[in-house]
C-alpha cells in the first residue's frame, strides 16, 4: 500500500524557523516533493526533489527555503526560515510515481505575530 506521512507543522511566532517530514512508502518514487495552500486558493510548489537529487523550486519563498533528504529511506525534508504570517497554510507532501501523483493529507503550519 502505498502511504506518504507527513510530520512537524505547528504554531510558530514570526521569524522562528520549522522542519517538515514526509517519509513514503509502498512503491518506488520518481520524487517527493512539498507544495503548499493557501484558503480559497491552488496548491503551489514549494519544491520537489527528483531521485537523482535534481531540485525544482516554486516561485514563492525559495530563499527561505530548504528541500533535503532525510536519514530514512524515502524520506524528504522541507526546512521553512524566517517564517512570516504570510506563511501561515497548509503544506502538502507530494510523491510522484509510474505517472501517479501521491498526496498527503496536509500538515497546518500557523505564524503567529
Amino acid at each position: 500500500q502505498v502511504q506518504l506521512a507527513e510530520s512537524g507543522g505547528g504554531l510558530v511566532e514570526v521569524g522562528e524557523s520549522l522542519r517538515l517530514s514526509c517519509t513514503a512508502s509502498g512503491a518506488r518514487f520518481s520524487a517527493l516533493g512539498w507544495y503548499r495552500q493557501f484558503p480559497g486558493k491552488r496548491r503551489q510548489l514549494l519544491a520537489r526533489m527528483e531521485n537523482d537529487g535534481s531540485i525544482e523550486y516554486g516561485r514563492s519563498g525559495q530563499d527561505r527555503l530548504t528541500i533535503s533528504r532525510g536519514s530514512a529511506e524515502n524520506t524528504i525534508l522541507l526546512e521553512l526560515s524566517d517564517l512570516r504570517p504570510e506563511d501561515t497554510a497548509v503544506y502538502f507532501c507530494n510523491a510522484e510515481y509510474y505517472g501517479t501523483l501521491l498526496w498527503g493529507q496536509g500538515t497546518q503550519v500557523t505564524v503567529s505575530s
